[in-house]
């Protein structure tokens, strides 16, 4: 009679193509879902490999940042500051969003400027 599965074996590496493909995925998810992707991206391929882990990591700690910065300026929206917080947080999010997944497609690593590094 054959064994059957260990459903708590570790889980197969990805391919350097699959590692870079969602890479780019949970870098890109950060614009319209924010920090979710980034979350969802660390806790399941977090072990599938070195590079779709580091970028998963750092992806979720630029969106916690975010998070924080938009709670900021959401309290300070009141006041004119709160309103440029928001709206610089937003742009920065498109921008080096974009910027960490053509890095990831390139097959390079990539650090957020401005993250707090949450996760190592």
């Amino acid at each position: 009679m054959p064994t059957p599965p260990n459903p708590y074996q570790a889980a197969q590496p990805l391919s350097p193509a699959d590692e870079k493909l969602w890479a780019i995925l949970v870098h890109l998810g950060g614009i319209f879902f924010n920090f979710l992707p980034a979350l969802i991206g660390y806790l399941i391929l977090k072990d599938r490999g070195p590079f779709v882990r580091q970028h998963t990591g750092t992806a979720l700690n630029f969106q916690i940042t975010l998070v924080i910065a938009y709670f900021v300026g959401a309290i300070t929206s009141l006041i004119v500051i709160g309103l440029l917080i928001l709206a610089a947080a937003a742009i920065g999010n498109i921008v080096f969003c974009i910027l960490a997944a053509v890095a990831a497609n390139k097959g390079e690593y990539y650090e957020y400027p401005l993250a707090i590094k949450f996760i190592k």
